[in-house]
């Protein structure tokens, strides 16, 4: 069989802090309250994808890799991952401040977890008035002061604290303190991970008066403990031509804001690609025939063995399209 587009169930995580952002961006309905997360495209253990549309529907993500390896996933992946897909994509909606975390980098989660580190980076798709997040340090710390500082409750002076609009871009390399703030509601593109330090909770307590577990030794050897120039991606919105937010080792991501026919040419990319929609519609049509519709809030894999598409907007369509 010849692989095609695939779209995938969404995987709604219904979570303390989650609000109805999600529901109402997928146009999920009845729109359900205290959904913080959907994973749109996981090779999590226990979380993985399965296929909604055409003739693979109901077969999960890690059993279409087993069947078509590099085809779907390109060779160097395979090589790199087998099994495994190397990105998690997710929605996030944090009606409540989120814990202060990090994620250690490969060599520490390999080392501690037998896992992959976790570098991702957040595309805000719709920001309160007066949210926020954190990310990276605004003055220095040093791995004594830290620990210190979470003892006496002055973790967060060290912080550098963002506002937040739409369209907004954070690049978070693992190590990289971070804290997504109340009323924020990101795409987050992430490697397949789920090895999270937490660092400090605010003193909040459960019903039980209970404080959250913290990891902060845990924590104290995976923290980048520099300070940076600047903490948010920079660019320029273009239309009808992809603009860059971010290239690193893990994914590359670029931003297409589409108001015509524009034509992508993977010949040279030996990966897959992925498509989050921000906003409109489109359909999108391969060299195989293959022509799939994607609206505000679907998310799809083109696999690897794809040399080009046509995205055609209804009027206009805004797309995040990643790739490895």
């Amino acid at each position: 069989m010849k692989l095609y587009p695939l779209k995938f169930k969404s995987i709604l995580k219904s979570i303390i802090w989650g609000g109805d952002e999600i529901c109402k961006f997928k146009k999920i309905k009845p729109v359900e309250d205290g959904v913080g997360e959907s994973w749109e495209i996981s090779g999590v253990e226990g979380n993985i994808s399965v296929v909604a549309n055409g003739e693979l529907e109901n077969k999960s993500l890690d059993e279409l890799i087993s069947l078509y390896k590099e085809q779907l996933v390109g060779k160097k992946n395979y090589e790199s991952f087998g099994a495994k897909f190397p990105l998690l994509i997710k929605f996030i909606d944090a009606r409540d401040n989120l814990s202060i975390q990090v994620h250690p980098d490969d060599e520490l989660a390999k080392k501690r977890h037998d896992s992959f580190g976790k570098t991702e980076m957040w595309y805000v798709v719709n920001a309160a008035p007066g949210a926020f997040l954190y990310s990276g340090f605004e003055k220095p710390v040093t791995p004594d002061s830290y620990v210190k500082s979470i003892e006496d409750n002055t973790f967060v002076d060290y912080l550098a604290k963002h506002d937040v609009k739409k369209g907004d871009v954070f690049f978070l390399p693992a190590g990289r303190v971070h804290a997504i703030g109340a009323g924020t509601f990101i795409a987050e593109i992430q490697q397949t991970s789920n090895i999270t330090y937490r660092i400090y909770d605010y003193n909040r307590k459960d019903a039980n008066g209970n404080g959250r577990e913290l990891h902060t030794e845990l924590a104290k050897d995976a923290i980048d403990y520099g300070v940076y120039d600047n903490y948010r991606t920079s660019y320029v919105r273009k239309e009808n031509q992809p603009v860059q937010l971010e290239s690193c080792k893990y994914f590359t991501t670029n931003l297409l804001d589409a108001t015509k026919d524009i034509t992508r040419d993977y010949s040279d990319i030996d990966s897959f690609i992925i498509y989050i929609c921000m906003g409109g519609a489109c359909s999108i049509r391969d060299d195989k025939g293959n022509n799939l519709y994607i609206k505000q809030g679907e998310t799809i894999l083109i696999p690897a063995d794809t040399e080009n598409v046509i995205i055609s907007p209804d009027a206009n369509v805004l797309l995040l399209e990643t790739y490895v």
